[in-house]
């Protein structure tokens, strides 16, 4: 760890960075108020980090006035890890800044990219699964890492396409990232069912795969159903919409398997009054406390 983010965790005057094996929501700004006022038991607010690099403003106070009363796990999605160009070292810096301002208990970005030349897409475009590319993400995580003084999180991509270049396969091109990195995993099981339905294989056999030792959190999230030009299902990592039926099935799945783990309920685009994002992290809390019942059965 850094001097600086070694000096910022021995305050006081705020909860533990470390993040409850409990069901957290992104944080929204029309939601702020109603927290304050109600101050809902809920384990954790995730927040994007690229929605807070300025230098003050309403929404760091409204992030500070919620850092006071709960961890936040920091996610970001503009440093394009996977992006053949360097890293942006000041977009890094910034990042650098916000992890020792506000302490996350997780950091976590995705393994995608999303700028070429001096061009910024508003989207997370999938890499290929090859040794060129798994050299590049692997040098990029390292120095995130390094910069960061942490360990960072990885999250799976939800994917529409193949590419005919990959000579590997997505859990094997995780599992040498996390080898050569030791960085941790964020696994997304919306990603997971979204992207097994698109490619048509089993979601089940690549969550039995997955390498669960090295995850440190969880991601739930709605999809929108389509269908591609030959009619088949297509499906569309949307976060517009409650989580599926399905989605939570494998979450329980992944819950019975390795025990709770934090687990953030993302809902980013046509987004609902807070009583119903609340209720999406109740339902995933109960599944989280049903399981941390089991264990404590089993221990005593």
């Amino acid at each position: 760890m850094t001097d600086s983010f070694a000096a910022e965790t021995s305050r006081t005057d705020r909860v533990s960075p470390q993040l409850p094996a409990r069901a957290g929501a992104g944080l929204k700004g029309e939601h702020v108020p109603q927290i304050l006022e109600t101050r809902p038991d809920i384990g954790f607010f995730e927040v994007h980090a690229e929605n807070y690099m300025g230098a003050g403003g309403v929404p760091h106070r409204q992030l500070e006035a919620i850092r006071r009363d709960y961890p936040i796990s920091l996610h970001g999605v503009g440093l394009s890890i996977g992006a053949e160009r360097p890293l942006d070292t000041a977009h890094l810096q910034r990042l650098k800044s916000l992890n020792e301002r506000y302490e996350p208990g997780l950091f976590s970005e995705h393994l995608a990219w999303s700028t070429h030349d001096t061009t910024y897409f508003n989207d997370l475009l999938p890499v290929p699964y090859d040794e060129a590319t798994l050299s590049r993400v692997c040098d990029h995580i390292d120095l995130v890492q390094e910069t960061l003084g942490r360990r960072m999180l990885l999250e799976n991509p939800s994917t529409y396409i193949a590419f005919e270049q990959s000579s590997m396969a997505e859990l094997e091109f995780l599992k040498r990232i996390v080898e050569r990195t030791g960085c941790g995993l964020l696994l997304d099981v919306n990603n997971v069912h979204v992207s097994c339905v698109n490619h048509e294989r089993s979601a089940e056999d690549y969550l039995d795969a997955f390498p669960m030792a090295a995850v440190g959190e969880l991601h739930l999230g709605g999809h929108a159903p389509d269908e591609d030009d030959a009619g088949r299902p297509l499906l569309i990592d949307a976060h517009d919409r409650a989580v599926a039926d399905a989605v939570w099935r494998l979450y329980e799945r992944v819950v019975d398997q390795w025990g709770p783990l934090p687990t953030l309920v993302e809902w980013d685009n046509d987004v609902p009054a807070w009583p119903v994002l609340m209720a999406e992290a109740e339902a995933a809390d109960s599944i989280l406390a049903r399981r941390g019942k089991e264990e404590t059965r089993l221990v005593g």
